[in-house]
């Protein structure tokens, strides 16, 4: 349907199809980019600024490190376990040049979850955050992590200011747990020691994996998606073409307030960001808004990735509706769906619209966006450049415009299958190369396409994948737990909140607070539940499994009944 819709939705110069095989593997882009743009700003964090030229150089380093004082082998995997700070480009960047896999992890996660993601990967190396460090002790004897290399925030940072912001971070707030982690190497002595020698570029192929990035799919327990050169560069060269009238190679300052370890900011910031050779304002910690905002200040931001909960979060914000916004032309939405009353607010402050896209870490992740020039607020857009959509029914049937049923994508960005899991592989992916999204959506008329529920029983907190199956089972470890059960219901500042269900064991008792404690020590605090429900008894099939739509359903029918506030 794509070559239908395209000429009058887009400029014209914005193509129908991208080559994505214009660049051989992402050292082919990074070299490029970093030679094109050296002495320009590629990424800037805490006050300190790194350029395109030490952007490669340093992570050169890095990579020739890797290679000289390591066993580690082209293809073996390396966990990244970083928040938004300068080291995140370095070592991404130095461990591709180097031929590694990136495995991108979420610094939050706990021991447990760290444990999965490292084995199930099979990572050999880990590059882990001070702040983390007592979790990192308990569990790389449990892995087959050999090499560690262990940062603190301010490492990147001139001297006396890496000194300051460190001591701030360890003694003032308290923030670095004693640790010990036998053998493990520190990033600056890392980078020093890897400056004494020349890296060696591996040569790689645009079907080599590159990236393993840990996603729920359309069903089940996280497992990795295996993203390749081909499929970042296609989905790098598809958002250049859809920004090109709108962004100036160079010329833009893109205010990057979500994770870079999340597929959205990873794909938008490191990678197509790197093409255009444009400036990335890096927010480590965006749920601090007088910092986020101080640092807004210092800038003249042309561009804003963001995501409904962050939104509507500054737009109440009294200090950022003072910020100057005249320079702001583009404001990406993603992650998680974008309400309508936020988007306008959002225009009313800024003075610029929000443009939505819709993607999954298995699309790498962008496969439709509204045209900037061209937004239809309520909708994912059309498909991105070289990407087709179709709706099918529950056979697989293709359905014409404007039917409800489940969206389908194929493209150049979507992934190479799931990491060891080919079974998880051929439910989603078919012959042909379309992958069933499990997301419930129409193509309108005019060839947008609007999504109107979920397959799926995955809940979306604040843009982060939360999966049922994984909460129910660190519930079910609990001795009074009989069954539970965990959906999301509906929340202004989340978009979804996590509610669970519990039937306690005859004679057996447990109260909310007993069961939202135990979440916290064995799960991301973004998929600890907000609500808690004891029930007798959980609906159920005839073979006895929990029907999560049923409970759901059951909630959405109180807020329709409930009075209004």
């Amino acid at each position: 349907m794509n070559e239908n819709f395209w000429k009058d939705k887009y400029p014209a110069d914005v193509p129908a199809e991208i080559d994505a095989d214009l660049y051989p593997s992402i050292q082919a882009v990074l070299h490029e980019s970093c030679e094109r743009f050296a002495s320009l700003p590629a990424f800037t964090n805490l006050g300190h600024t790194l350029t395109y030229g030490e952007l490669y150089r340093l992570s050169g380093d890095f990579a020739a490190w890797l290679q000289n004082h390591t066993d580690l082998q082209p293809g073996d995997r390396i966990a990244i376990q970083l928040p938004n700070v300068l080291q995140y480009p370095v070592v991404v960047f130095g461990a591709i040049r180097a031929g590694l896999v990136i495995v991108n992890t979420n610094p939050l996660y706990t021991a447990r979850e760290m444990e999965h993601q490292f084995n199930d990967s099979g990572a050999k190396a880990l590059v882990g955050l001070a702040n983390m460090g007592h979790l990192i002790e308990q569990v790389v004897p449990k892995t087959g992590v050999t090499t560690v290399i262990m940062t603190q925030v301010g490492d990147m940072l001139p001297p006396l200011r890496r000194l300051l912001v460190n001591s701030v971070v360890k003694y003032v707030k308290k923030m670095v747990p004693a640790y010990h982690v036998p053998g493990a190497y520190s990033l600056p002595a890392v980078l020093a020691a890897g400056s004494k020698h020349k890296v060696q570029e591996v040569q790689a192929a645009a079907g080599d994996v590159v990236v393993l990035q840990y996603t729920g799919g359309t069903t089940g327990v996280a497992k990795g998606a295996m993203l390749t050169h081909r499929n970042l560069i296609a989905n790098m060269l598809q958002a250049r073409a859809i920004m090109a009238s709108n962004l100036q190679e160079g010329n833009e300052i893109i205010v990057a307030p979500l994770p870079l370890y999340h597929i959205y900011a990873f794909t938008f910031h490191c990678m197509a960001m790197m093409l255009t050779g444009n400036h990335n304002l890096l927010i480590t910690n965006p749920r601090d808004l007088p910092s986020m905002i101080k640092d807004l200040s210092k800038h003249r931001f042309t561009g804003f990735v963001g995501l409904n909960t962050l939104f509507a979060a500054l737009c109440n914000n009294p200090d950022f509706r003072k910020l100057d916004f005249s320079f702001l032309k583009m404001t990406v939405s993603g992650g998680m769906a974008l309400q309508i009353a936020t988007a306008k607010r959002w225009t009313e402050v800024t003075g610029c619209p929000i443009c939505e896209g819709y993607g999954m870490t298995e699309t790498s992740p962008i496969a439709s966006v509204n045209p900037i020039q061209n937004i239809q607020l309520g909708t994912i857009g059309i498909p991105a450049p070289s990407t087709l959509c179709k709706i099918i029914d529950d056979e697989g049937r293709e359905l014409p415009l404007g039917e409800v049923g489940e969206l389908c994508v194929k493209g150049p960005q979507v992934m190479k299958g799931y990491w060891k899991r080919d079974d998880a592989t051929r439910e989603v992916l078919d012959a042909g190369g379309w992958l069933r999204t499990g997301d419930i959506g129409i193509i309108q008329e005019d060839g947008y396409i609007r999504l109107v529920d979920r397959k799926k029983d995955m809940i979306l907190v604040s843009g982060f994948n939360v999966f049922p199956n994984e909460i129910e089972d660190v519930l079910a470890e609990l001795p009074q737990v009989l069954q539970c059960a965990a959906i999301g219901v509906p929340n202004e500042k989340s978009g979804e909140a996590i509610k669970v269900f519990i039937v306690l064991r005859p004679g057996e008792s447990l109260t909310s607070e007993e069961v939202i404690a135990y979440m916290r020590k064995n799960l991301t605090g973004y998929k600890v539940a907000r609500h808690v429900e004891f029930r007798d008894e959980l609906p159920t099939t005839n073979v006895g499994k929990i029907l999560r739509r049923e409970l759901r359903d059951e909630e959405l029918k109180k807020l329709e009944a409930a009075p209004p506030a």
